[in-house]
């Protein structure tokens, strides 16, 4: 990979250093800390995308049910404010990952993950969400010679897609770097991520939901008759709790080596002007992203900007999370010099944002879930990117596990079999640092999947940039 150029690194300057999403007065305030001992019916543990959708659904399943919410921070202030803002509805990460790990349900949850976006679409119109929404849909973009058969493949074996050769997709947006397409007209949207995570937070609240912000959990325990949750200024005591707490220790022991955090970071360009536009097209405004091993996405915003990130997922020895680990000005030079690679009728524009932050990954490369303390306490995690819309198919199978009941999602074989875990440190970080290599090399090596990449999927082992 070149050296960042001066150019590039030029259009840095004065970039802010936090997630443009957040960056509005529209930001609501913080609601009070937690404090004394509640109780309640289900207690929800995490602010962001899974644990809203759990609360809210519980209320709309059972307006009596009285429901109380746990962050530990402000809604929306990690992963779900911070995101690229693409709506998927592959539940999988794509047909042919969801085929190698349960062949013999993918096509129901195509099914379900379809129905799950038509869901969340709805939802957000019944409430008045205002965030942004829009079916655009995504295109996956060949910008080498060997990933154009790939997409042909694809193509040939999925309904409802459409593969554009190089001119077809140059005229739907213009980069020199672009072979082909495969345009998937319905299965993502866009929306503005915080204010998905606002809106979920209101409705919320409408519904009676009783959410606390700044109240860490900071135990657990249980006996014959209902769970409590500690917390620094009391303590709920709860028939049910759902864990939704993402890339953050698990409050179950057991399923910590289940997931990793990785580092993933992205940029925010000034809005384009009328003629940069037409220089580049782009006029269905679907979500992009290039599909090599270590890829990019990038999509514009309400107000013509474009977000343009990916390429690096950098792991931390010790499955560290830290605030300081969120700006990598290395990474923010790179991923400047790809952008107007991609888009070199754009030189000039500026970034306004750059921001990282960390997102957990399984071994399956998306969600899992398992339940504990004699079924009183469901847990889902290992989203990998897929959040913003898995989250609320995530939440409906929590409250079918807790509910008791045997469900279509509860007898899923994605619900009731585990990922491998990853393994202790330092096995952890010089398996992941050994496969970053490696899919580097692949991307290099006209795709070719080396001996340890084959062993990983032999294994069963996802992992992807």
């Amino acid at each position: 990979m070149t050296t960042p150029s001066a150019a590039a690194r030029a259009s840095l300057a004065g970039a802010a250093p936090h997630p443009f999403w957040l960056d509005t007065p529209s930001r609501p305030d913080a609601l009070p800390a937690l404090g004394g001992a509640h109780t309640t019916d289900l207690a929800v543990v995490g602010g962001g995308y899974a644990g809203l959708w759990t609360a809210l659904i519980a209320k709309e399943r059972d307006p009596s049910r009285r429901v109380v919410l746990l962050e530990g921070n402000r809604i929306a202030w990690a992963a779900s404010g911070r995101n690229g803002g693409f709506c998927a509805a592959s539940l999988t990460h794509g047909t042919a990952n969801g085929r190698q790990h349960f062949p013999d349900e993918v096509d129901t949850l195509d099914r379900l993950g379809l129905e799950n976006l038509d869901e969340l679409e709805q939802t957000v119109a019944q409430y008045g969400i205002d965030c942004d929404f829009e079916r655009t849909g995504g295109i996956d973009v060949a910008t080498a010679p060997h990933q154009v058969d790939w997409l042909r493949e694809e193509a040939d074996e999925a309904h409802g897609i459409r593969f554009l050769d190089q001119d077809q997709m140059r005229a739907e947006v213009d980069s020199p770097t672009y072979l082909a397409g495969l345009w998937d007209t319905r299965g993502t949207a866009l929306v503005h991520p915080a204010k998905l995570a606002w809106g979920l937070r209101d409705a919320c609240l409408e519904a009676g939901v009783e959410i606390f912000e700044h109240t860490p959990v900071r135990g657990l325990a249980s006996d014959r008759t209902g769970v409590t949750l500690k917390t620094d200024g009391g303590s709920v005591r709860a028939a049910r709790v759902a864990l939704a707490t993402n890339v953050f220790p698990s409050l179950l022991r057991r399923t910590r080596l289940h997931t990793v955090p990785v580092y993933d970071y992205a940029l925010m360009t000034e809005p384009l002007s009328a003629a940069q536009r037409d220089a580049i097209g782009w006029k269905n405004r679907q979500g992009l992203g290039d599909v090599s091993n270590l890829f990019h996405y990038y999509r514009q915003t309400a107000d013509h900007r474009i977000l343009f990130g990916g390429y690096d997922a950098v792991y931390h020895f010790g499955r560290q999370v830290k605030l300081e680990y969120d700006q990598r000005p290395a990474t923010f030079e790179k991923l400047a010099e790809h952008f107007f690679e991609t888009f070199p009728q754009l030189e000039g524009l500026r970034f306004s944002h750059q921001w990282g932050g960390a997102i957990d990954t399984c071994s399956r490369f998306f969600s899992f879930f398992t339940t504990a303390h004699r079924g009183r306490v469901a847990y889902s995690a290992g989203y990998t990117g897929l959040g913003v819309g898995a989250t609320r198919f995530g939440a409906k199978v929590m409250l079918d596990l807790l509910s008791g009941e045997s469900t279509e999602l509860t007898n899923l074989q994605m619900v009731r079999r585990l990922p491998l875990p990853f393994p202790p440190e330092p096995l952890a970080w010089a398996g992941i640092k050994l496969t970053t290599r490696e899919l580097i090399r692949a991307d290099r090596n006209h795709g070719e999947r080396g001996l340890w990449l084959k062993a990983l999927d032999r294994a069963g082992v996802g992992f992807d940039s």
